[in-house]
């Protein structure tokens, strides 16, 4: 990350305060989790068996290492929820054919059945949880989002180095935030 990506700027303090925004954002975020744990709960399935099985149903087998990126999960616990998938047939493991090192996951025909049931329900849960923001105002929302997530994540990348202030509308260092 360059430092000049990162000096910019300070804009006057505005009406609403950063510290302000943030309370209002964590309030949000929980009570949008809340409703999603509630789904996800309700369809019988873990948070982290949930998000394995999704991550499969749309992005197909991947590297057990990179689904625990994905769903942020550590190596131990991608593991376990790993296992108990595969026990419950749901999923399974071979060998790359290219490193036999790694062992890529897969839906079984039963895990695919279930997580297409399963995500289409939390779909329809979620439609509701955010039925009071018009098409628009969900797009300018991920938008400004993005924006702020990856400035975060930019300034804790950036090790610490001064910053001059805080991004303009067209900033946008780069990050993990997608």
């Amino acid at each position: 990350m360059e430092a000049c990506a990162l000096a910019i700027r300070v804009a006057s303090p505005s009406s609403e305060a950063a510290t302000r925004v943030w309370l209002v954002l964590w309030k949000a975020a929980h009570a949008i989790e809340q409703n999603a744990i509630r789904s996800v709960s309700a369809l019988g399935l873990s948070r982290s068996d949930f998000a394995v099985l999704e991550v499969l149903l749309h992005k197909g087998p991947q590297p057990v290492n990179i689904i625990g990126r994905k769903v942020l999960l550590t190596s131990g616990s991608i593991t376990a929820a790993v296992d108990r998938l595969e026990s419950r047939k749901l999923l399974r493991r071979t060998a790359d054919s290219r490193d036999r090192r790694t062992r890529i996951v897969q839906l079984t025909d039963t895990g695919r059945r279930l997580i297409e049931r399963a995500f289409q329900k939390h779909a329809t849960d979620m439609e509701e949880t955010m039925a009071v923001l018009r098409s628009g105002e969900r797009v300018e929302m991920v938008r400004l989002l993005k924006k702020v997530g990856m400035w975060a994540a930019a300034r804790l990348d950036d090790n610490g180095a001064s910053r001059a202030g805080a991004p303009n509308a067209d900033s946008s260092p780069r990050s993990s935030v997608k």
